[in-house]
């Protein structure tokens, strides 16, 4: 979970806040004491932390926390609003060229995942309607040319490369002519990288921004080098001017010391997220719902944005018709649970529900991904039949199906008999009652919750 250990301390500081009526500005200075130790072990700037508690205090122990009726909800509103701020305050997008193409200098030591991250932002922003093209300026990095043009093959998008003999300047630059000339509307340039920051690297970079102008430079930094990111971004940005930051392997960071210290330290917002490996796990950076996430508020708005991405209009109405008629079956089954992978990793998806940030502490329950995997292993063993009648489905079959897919007997028989009681119950809830009636029977109960 992305900040798990930063949002386990903060949630159980709140906890003890919210469970008293009234708040003394002695209760409020040991609680912020508390913070103050969660996000330094988080590796949190210190000056940053400073400044945060700082502000947090002042406004903690005024009138309106201490005479408030919810004096504990006051205090969490307040570190959600400061923290919100400490990241940017609002979302920031890539600014944009009023006469195209649209250069994007992307920028990073090596292993940070610049290049990858140049092709999933390409990806991200053809899918609104622009025309990239992808500049492979790596020259040193064996395989780096290669590794930008098999990212560019997989999502259709052109890469320019004069090889590894060229001046990284001359490529940049003969890159947005051959753009200019075949309508491309946006440049993404992604120039080498060095095992830390020095005079040689920074020289090609500046001479590559005054021959290129970018509208936009973005650095690349990995969110779980924690203090080091940040001390990266204000070598960069002192040097280069940056734009903007992308925190890959956000998904990996459990202390949050980049995210939370970033954009005080250099003023340069994050702009993006890379939260996995798969070119489409690159997400707008939103302040305000990483905040919420941290402080076990959830992220409803990010979760509906995936479900729109992630399910079919169309099919969503024919489930909803099949589950009100009792005609939903295993292959419909199958279907709701690759939809939901779509999503991104269950465990992602939980942390999105208001409440069940830390899903360890809902009545115990976790989400094993290779339970799921073992579901899908076994429906995809059976005939196309057994998915739609698996009351056919006898200990011959039932062997059958095991050996299939590499589970046990008993595996098979949980599933079946899970599916069986869903199918139950969806047949009691009428579409009216459906909502009521499933808050009070508990999601818990569901497969993969037990």
């Amino acid at each position: 979970m992305a900040f798990e250990n930063i949002a386990e301390r903060l949630q159980g500081i709140f906890k003890n806040l919210r469970g008293k009526g009234k708040l003394s500005e002695k209760d409020v200075r040991e609680a912020m004491r508390e913070v103050r130790l969660a996000l330094l072990e988080a590796d949190v700037n210190y000056r940053v932390v400073k400044d945060f508690i700082n502000k947090i205090t002042e406004r903690a122990i005024g009138s309106e926390v201490l005479q408030s009726l919810t004096p504990g909800q006051q205090v969490i509103k307040i570190v959600h609003d400061e923290m919100t701020q400490l990241m940017g305050g609002s979302q920031s997008k890539i600014n944009m060229a009023a006469k195209p193409p649209t250069v994007v200098m992307m920028v990073g030591l090596q292993g940070s995942g610049k290049t990858t991250t140049s092709a999933k932002l390409a990806r991200n922003l053809k899918k609104q309607g622009k025309r990239p093209l992808l500049v492979a300026c790596d020259v040193y990095r064996p395989a780096a040319i290669k590794q930008l043009q098999v990212l560019g093959e997989q999502l259709e998008i052109p890469v320019f490369s004069l090889g590894e003999k060229q001046n990284p300047v001359d490529i940049a630059h003969g890159a947005i002519k051959f753009a200019e000339r075949n309508g491309h509307d946006l440049v993404i340039i992604d120039t080498a990288g060095r095992l830390h920051v020095d005079e040689e690297l920074m020289a090609e970079l500046e001479q590559i921004k005054a021959n290129c102008h970018p509208h936009e430079i973005l650095l690349v930094v990995d969110a779980m080098t924690g203090q080091d990111a940040v001390n990266v971004a204000e070598s960069f940005n002192q040097k280069l001017g940056i734009d903007g930051v992308v925190l890959t392997k956000l998904d990996g960071d459990t202390r949050g010391g980049a995210a939370l210290s970033v954009k005080a330290v250099t003023g340069a917002p994050i702009k993006f997220a890379g939260v996995g490996e798969k070119l489409d796990a690159l997400e707008n950076f939103y302040p305000e719902r990483m905040a919420s996430r941290i402080l076990g508020m959830g992220d409803v708005l990010t979760l509906i944005e995936k479900a729109q991405a992630a399910v079919d209009l169309k099919s969503a109405q024919e489930l909803e018709r099949k589950m009100r008629a009792n005609e939903f079956t295993l292959e419909d089954f199958l279907e709701q649970i690759q939809q939901m992978r779509k999503m991104g990793p269950l465990q992602q998806f939980m942390e999105m529900i208001p409440g069940m940030g830390n899903i360890k502490g809902l009545q115990g329950a976790e989400i094993d991904e290779k339970e799921i995997d073992h579901v899908e292993a076994i429906i995809r063993s059976m005939t196309p039949e057994e998915r739609r009648k698996p009351e056919i489905i006898n200990g011959s079959r039932r062997k059958r199906i095991a050996q299939g897919s590499g589970t046990s007997l008993q595996d098979v028989n949980k599933i079946l008999k899970q599916f069986a009681q869903m199918k139950k119950m969806m047949k009691q809830l009428t579409q009216q009652q459906f909502l009521g009636k499933a808050r009070k029977k508990g999601f818990a109960k569901l497969p993969f919750f037990n």
